[in-house]
Protein backbone atom coordinates (compact mmCIF):
# COMPACT_ATOMS: atom_id res chain seq x y z
CA UNK A 1 0.00 0.00 0.00
CA UNK A 2 2.99 2.56 0.62
CA UNK A 3 4.18 3.78 -2.60
CA UNK A 4 6.91 6.11 -4.44
CA UNK A 5 6.90 8.11 -7.91
CA UNK A 6 7.06 4.42 -9.61
CA UNK A 7 4.20 3.13 -7.66
CA UNK A 8 1.71 5.70 -7.95
CA UNK A 9 2.68 5.85 -12.00
CA UNK A 10 1.70 2.13 -12.16
CA UNK A 11 -1.60 2.54 -10.54
CA UNK A 12 -2.74 4.63 -13.72
CA UNK A 13 -2.32 1.64 -15.91
CA UNK A 14 -5.02 0.05 -17.69
CA UNK A 15 -5.11 -3.10 -15.25
CA UNK A 16 -6.29 -0.62 -12.54
CA UNK A 17 -8.80 1.48 -14.85
CA UNK A 18 -11.82 -0.09 -13.73
CA UNK A 19 -10.89 -0.13 -9.98
CA UNK A 20 -11.89 2.15 -7.15
CA UNK A 21 -8.67 4.16 -4.92
CA UNK A 22 -8.37 5.62 -2.11
CA UNK A 23 -5.16 8.00 -2.35
CA UNK A 24 -3.78 8.98 1.32
CA UNK A 25 -0.98 11.66 0.60
CA UNK A 26 1.03 13.64 3.50
CA UNK A 27 1.44 16.90 4.13
CA UNK A 28 3.96 18.74 1.52
CA UNK A 29 2.88 16.43 -1.08
CA UNK A 30 2.27 17.77 -5.06
CA UNK A 31 -0.17 15.73 -7.07
CA UNK A 32 -1.76 16.62 -10.04
CA UNK A 33 -5.53 15.05 -10.30
CA UNK A 34 -8.20 15.23 -12.87
CA UNK A 35 -5.67 18.15 -14.33
CA UNK A 36 -6.06 20.13 -11.31
CA UNK A 37 -2.83 20.55 -9.21
CA UNK A 38 -2.41 20.53 -5.67
CA UNK A 39 -0.08 20.98 -3.28
CA UNK A 40 -0.93 20.16 0.26
CA UNK A 41 -1.08 22.21 3.00
CA UNK A 42 -2.01 19.00 5.33
CA UNK A 43 -2.11 15.55 5.22
CA UNK A 44 -5.01 14.59 2.95
CA UNK A 45 -7.18 11.71 1.18
CA UNK A 46 -8.49 11.58 -1.94
CA UNK A 47 -11.05 9.67 -3.13
CA UNK A 48 -10.47 8.62 -7.08
CA UNK A 49 -12.59 6.85 -9.22
CA UNK A 50 -12.69 4.61 -12.19
CA UNK A 51 -11.42 6.21 -14.99
CA UNK A 52 -9.61 8.78 -13.03
CA UNK A 53 -5.96 9.57 -13.80
CA UNK A 54 -3.32 10.48 -11.23
CA UNK A 55 0.11 11.75 -10.44
CA UNK A 56 1.99 12.32 -7.72
CA UNK A 57 4.81 14.82 -9.04
CA UNK A 58 7.38 15.36 -6.34
CA UNK A 59 9.83 12.74 -5.36
CA UNK A 60 9.30 14.04 -1.64
CA UNK A 61 5.74 12.96 -2.16
CA UNK A 62 4.67 9.90 -0.12
CA UNK A 63 1.62 7.80 1.66
CA UNK A 64 -0.78 4.90 0.60
CA UNK A 65 -2.75 3.97 -2.01
CA UNK A 66 -5.85 1.52 -1.77
CA UNK A 67 -7.32 -0.25 -4.95
CA UNK A 68 -10.21 -2.55 -4.72
CA UNK A 69 -12.79 -3.30 -7.08
CA UNK A 70 -17.03 -3.09 -7.15
CA UNK A 71 -16.96 -6.96 -6.71
CA UNK A 72 -15.06 -6.49 -3.44
CA UNK A 73 -16.50 -3.56 -1.41
CA UNK A 74 -20.28 -2.44 -2.74
CA UNK A 75 -23.26 -1.38 -0.81
CA UNK A 76 -26.29 -1.43 -3.21
CA UNK A 77 -28.65 -0.79 -1.13
CA UNK A 78 -28.17 -0.22 2.45
CA UNK A 79 -25.87 3.07 3.62
CA UNK A 80 -26.02 4.73 -0.12
CA UNK A 81 -23.62 7.26 1.37
CA UNK A 82 -20.81 5.04 1.53
CA UNK A 83 -21.46 2.74 -1.32
CA UNK A 84 -19.63 2.18 -4.04
CA UNK A 85 -21.50 4.93 -6.11
CA UNK A 86 -21.93 7.23 -2.44
CA UNK A 87 -20.76 10.99 -2.40
CA UNK A 88 -17.38 10.67 -2.19
CA UNK A 89 -17.53 8.69 -5.52
CA UNK A 90 -19.35 9.94 -9.22
CA UNK A 91 -19.11 13.34 -7.85
CA UNK A 92 -19.89 16.15 -10.74
CA UNK A 93 -19.86 19.02 -8.90
CA UNK A 94 -15.77 18.63 -7.98
CA UNK A 95 -12.71 16.02 -6.64
CA UNK A 96 -13.86 14.98 -3.00
CA UNK A 97 -10.63 14.93 -0.68
CA UNK A 98 -10.52 15.68 3.10
CA UNK A 99 -7.94 17.27 4.99
CA UNK A 100 -6.92 15.44 7.88
CA UNK A 101 -5.46 17.16 11.17
CA UNK A 102 -3.20 15.12 13.40
CA UNK A 103 -5.39 13.64 15.68
CA UNK A 104 -7.59 12.25 12.38
CA UNK A 105 -3.99 11.67 9.99
CA UNK A 106 -3.04 9.13 13.39
CA UNK A 107 -6.35 7.65 13.44
CA UNK A 108 -6.32 6.72 9.59
CA UNK A 109 -2.77 5.74 10.12
CA UNK A 110 -3.94 3.16 12.38
CA UNK A 111 -6.58 2.17 10.21
CA UNK A 112 -4.13 1.69 7.37
CA UNK A 113 -1.58 -0.29 9.91
CA UNK A 114 -4.18 -2.81 10.61
CA UNK A 115 -4.96 -3.13 6.65
CA UNK A 116 -1.69 -3.95 6.36
CA UNK A 117 -1.82 -6.91 9.63
CA UNK A 118 -4.62 -8.16 8.20
CA UNK A 119 -3.13 -8.73 4.53
CA UNK A 120 -0.34 -10.43 6.52
CA UNK A 121 -2.77 -13.35 7.75
CA UNK A 122 -4.44 -14.07 5.21
CA UNK A 123 -6.97 -16.11 6.51
CA UNK A 124 -11.00 -17.13 6.06
CA UNK A 125 -11.82 -13.75 7.57
CA UNK A 126 -9.07 -11.49 6.38
CA UNK A 127 -11.17 -10.34 3.34
CA UNK A 128 -14.16 -9.49 5.39
CA UNK A 129 -11.90 -7.30 7.98
CA UNK A 130 -10.50 -5.49 5.27
CA UNK A 131 -13.58 -4.45 4.00
CA UNK A 132 -14.80 -3.41 7.67
CA UNK A 133 -11.90 -1.25 7.97
CA UNK A 134 -12.43 -0.05 4.48
CA UNK A 135 -15.83 1.26 5.40
CA UNK A 136 -14.86 3.02 8.71
CA UNK A 137 -11.95 5.08 6.01
CA UNK A 138 -15.44 5.38 3.99
CA UNK A 139 -17.71 6.62 6.80
CA UNK A 140 -15.52 9.03 8.43
CA UNK A 141 -14.28 10.84 5.33
CA UNK A 142 -18.03 11.07 4.06
CA UNK A 143 -19.01 12.38 7.28
CA UNK A 144 -15.82 15.13 7.57
CA UNK A 145 -16.25 16.13 3.77
CA UNK A 146 -20.53 16.71 4.56
CA UNK A 147 -19.22 18.54 7.21
CA UNK A 148 -17.18 20.80 5.60
CA UNK A 149 -20.18 21.78 2.87
CA UNK A 150 -22.18 24.10 4.12
CA UNK A 151 -25.23 23.19 1.51
CA UNK A 152 -24.91 19.51 2.10
CA UNK A 153 -24.92 19.48 5.91
CA UNK A 154 -28.57 21.50 6.49
CA UNK A 155 -30.15 19.22 4.10
CA UNK A 156 -32.18 16.01 5.07
CA UNK A 157 -31.12 12.41 3.91
CA UNK A 158 -33.80 12.97 0.89
CA UNK A 159 -32.47 15.74 -0.04
CA UNK A 160 -29.01 14.90 0.09
CA UNK A 161 -29.96 11.55 -1.94
CA UNK A 162 -31.15 13.29 -4.68
CA UNK A 163 -28.22 15.73 -5.23
CA UNK A 164 -26.29 12.02 -5.58
CA UNK A 165 -28.72 10.60 -7.92
CA UNK A 166 -28.51 13.43 -10.02
CA UNK A 167 -24.44 13.26 -10.03
CA UNK A 168 -24.80 9.67 -10.68
CA UNK A 169 -26.81 9.84 -13.58
CA UNK A 170 -24.58 12.30 -14.90
CA UNK A 171 -21.46 10.31 -14.75
CA UNK A 172 -23.56 7.65 -16.43
CA UNK A 173 -25.38 9.38 -19.09
CA UNK A 174 -23.51 12.50 -20.04
CA UNK A 175 -22.07 11.06 -23.68
CA UNK A 176 -25.93 10.68 -24.92
CA UNK A 177 -27.96 12.68 -22.59
CA UNK A 178 -26.97 16.71 -22.90
CA UNK A 179 -30.09 18.23 -21.71
CA UNK A 180 -31.39 19.22 -18.07
CA UNK A 181 -34.50 18.06 -19.32
CA UNK A 182 -33.18 14.62 -19.47
CA UNK A 183 -32.32 14.29 -15.90
CA UNK A 184 -34.97 16.01 -14.43
CA UNK A 185 -37.46 13.34 -16.28
CA UNK A 186 -34.78 10.90 -14.95
CA UNK A 187 -35.54 12.14 -11.23
CA UNK A 188 -39.10 12.32 -11.48
CA UNK A 189 -39.08 16.27 -11.27
CA UNK A 190 -39.00 19.59 -13.76
CA UNK A 191 -36.26 21.46 -15.32
CA UNK A 192 -37.02 23.94 -12.74
CA UNK A 193 -37.17 22.10 -9.37
CA UNK A 194 -34.40 20.89 -10.48
CA UNK A 195 -32.10 23.62 -10.68
CA UNK A 196 -33.64 24.88 -7.62
CA UNK A 197 -32.24 21.32 -5.53
CA UNK A 198 -29.33 22.23 -6.96
CA UNK A 199 -28.84 25.90 -6.59
CA UNK A 200 -28.93 25.24 -2.71
CA UNK A 201 -25.36 23.30 -2.63
CA UNK A 202 -23.74 25.00 -6.07
CA UNK A 203 -23.45 27.70 -7.89
CA UNK A 204 -23.33 26.20 -10.85
CA UNK A 205 -26.45 25.22 -13.11
CA UNK A 206 -26.94 21.68 -13.57
CA UNK A 207 -26.89 22.57 -17.48
CA UNK A 208 -23.29 23.58 -16.63
CA UNK A 209 -22.23 20.33 -14.57
CA UNK A 210 -23.51 18.39 -17.75
CA UNK A 211 -21.22 20.63 -19.84
CA UNK A 212 -17.83 20.37 -17.59
CA UNK A 213 -18.52 16.42 -17.10
CA UNK A 214 -18.88 16.15 -21.21
CA UNK A 215 -15.06 18.47 -20.97
CA UNK A 216 -13.94 17.01 -18.70
CA UNK A 217 -14.00 13.39 -20.59
CA UNK A 218 -13.11 15.05 -23.67
CA UNK A 219 -9.85 16.44 -21.68
CA UNK A 220 -9.40 12.71 -20.54
CA UNK A 221 -9.55 11.07 -24.25
CA UNK A 222 -7.57 13.78 -25.59
CA UNK A 223 -5.17 13.69 -23.05
CA UNK A 224 -4.68 9.89 -22.38
CA UNK A 225 -5.62 8.33 -25.89
CA UNK A 226 -5.05 8.59 -29.54
CA UNK A 227 -8.50 8.95 -30.54
CA UNK A 228 -8.99 11.63 -33.53
CA UNK A 229 -10.28 15.18 -32.49
CA UNK A 230 -13.49 14.06 -34.68
CA UNK A 231 -13.50 10.42 -32.97
CA UNK A 232 -13.40 12.08 -29.65
CA UNK A 233 -16.20 14.24 -30.64
CA UNK A 234 -18.75 11.43 -31.87
CA UNK A 235 -17.68 9.34 -28.61
CA UNK A 236 -19.47 12.21 -26.39
CA UNK A 237 -22.37 12.46 -28.52
CA UNK A 238 -21.43 15.26 -30.95
CA UNK A 239 -22.49 14.23 -34.62
CA UNK A 240 -21.18 17.42 -36.27
CA UNK A 241 -17.09 17.58 -35.31
CA UNK A 242 -16.87 21.93 -35.78
CA UNK A 243 -19.49 21.60 -33.21
CA UNK A 244 -17.54 19.91 -30.53
CA UNK A 245 -14.81 21.98 -31.83
CA UNK A 246 -16.13 25.36 -30.50
CA UNK A 247 -17.79 23.72 -27.29
CA UNK A 248 -14.43 22.55 -26.35
CA UNK A 249 -12.66 25.91 -27.89
CA UNK A 250 -15.20 27.81 -25.80
CA UNK A 251 -15.38 25.62 -22.71
CA UNK A 252 -11.38 25.24 -22.31
CA UNK A 253 -10.37 28.52 -23.76
CA UNK A 254 -8.34 26.75 -26.23
CA UNK A 255 -8.44 24.47 -28.79
CA UNK A 256 -8.75 20.52 -28.82
CA UNK A 257 -5.60 19.92 -30.51
CA UNK A 258 -3.49 23.10 -28.42
CA UNK A 259 -4.76 21.40 -25.24
CA UNK A 260 -3.51 17.84 -26.79
CA UNK A 261 -0.32 19.12 -27.28
CA UNK A 262 -0.16 20.09 -23.69
CA UNK A 263 -1.17 17.44 -21.82
CA UNK A 264 -1.00 13.80 -24.54
CA UNK A 265 0.97 11.65 -22.86
CA UNK A 266 1.95 9.03 -25.59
Amino acid sequence: MEFGLEEAEKANKPLFNEFIKILFLTKGSVLDLEFNHYELARDTVFFIGPGQWFRVKDPMSAGILLSYNRDFYCIEIHDKEVACDGILYHNVFEVPFVELDSAQSGLYGKIFEEMKEELAEKDFVMEEMLRVLLKQIIIRSTRMWKKGKEGLAGQDAAEVDIIRKFSQLIDRYFKTKHAVADYAEMLNMTPKALSKRIAQVSSVTPNDLIKERILLEAKRLLAHTEMTVKEVGYALGYEDPAYFVRFFTNSAECSPLDFRKKFHRF
